[in-house]
């Protein structure tokens, strides 16, 4: 059920200069706000929400080797003993099983990429502040956070791998998943439709109200914590608790994405 004056806030940390991404839907599915800040900006302004939930699209913690352990193997019937798979944290090693490509998280901090650490940093100064993560089976409450990975989110919802998101058919693709759960977004195709021979022939695509891929993903992230508050039903994790969860849109996570 969702609590009074709930937020939800999709966060993607990144190596830039303003590095991290994040947008905001209300109780409707209304966008609020797609911004980009520095971590002190996004830490301020999380603090000064009051019933935020939190979906940062960032691994929360480095590879604690728990694939190196035998029984975890052999519940994905993979050798006991073997290496494979050991430099990748279990939820990452369940979305690349199902053919969901992503990376892997290394077991030193400072072997993550720069966007990772960022991720870390914020992960760490969110639970100064009274930010916890969600646990399955448990009721979300106001101040609390979550790890997703947006091009898993895409994935399921979609029930098949996305188009690459950063062309034209990856972005169209990603906002009309996004307009169809819901979110207050432009229909795509409705853009698509404004599109004559003359634009292409003048050089010019009329595609002002297509968002860029990483609002794409911020919205998706914040639908995702949008979901575990208001329809946890439809909410998935996959991952090992000791090493982080990833959660996914769905009710039905599949063995395979094509």
């Amino acid at each position: 059920m969702l609590f009074k004056d709930a937020l939800f806030v999709g966060v993607g940390p990144t190596a830039g200069k303003r590095p991290i991404h994040y947008a905001i839907v209300d109780r409707d599915l209304k966008a609020q706000a797609l911004e980009t800040t520095d971590l002190e900006g996004m830490l301020a302004f999380l603090a000064g929400l009051e019933s935020p939930v939190v979906a940062i699209s960032s691994p929360q913690g480095p590879n604690k080797g728990q694939m190196k352990r035998p029984e975890i193997r052999r519940r994905f019937n993979l050798r006991p003993e073997g290496k494979t798979w050991t430099d990748w944290r279990v939820c990452e090693y369940e979305l690349r099983r199902r053919n969901i490509r992503m990376y892997n998280t290394p077991s030193r901090k400072k072997d993550a990429p720069k966007w990772i650490q960022n991720g870390y940093q914020l992960y760490k100064r969110l639970n100064e502040l009274g930010f916890e993560l969600i646990q399955p089976q448990n009721p979300v409450q106001p101040r609390s956070m979550l790890e997703v990975l947006p091009h898993a989110c895409f994935s399921v919802l979609l029930e098949r791998r996305p188009f690459l998101k950063n062309t034209l058919e990856g972005r169209l693709q990603r906002q009309l998943v996004l307009h169809l759960e819901g979110v207050s977004v432009p229909n795509p195709m409705e853009i698509m439709e404004e599109i004559s021979q003359h634009h292409f022939l003048s050089g010019y695509l009329p595609i002002e109200a297509l968002y860029t891929p990483e609002e794409l993903d911020t919205l998706v992230a914040a639908y995702t914590a949008y979901i575990a508050v208001g329809n946890p039903e439809r909410l998935s994790q996959v991952g090992d608790p000791k090493e982080g969860q990833i959660y996914l849109p769905t009710a039905d996570l599949r063995d395979f994405y094509i």
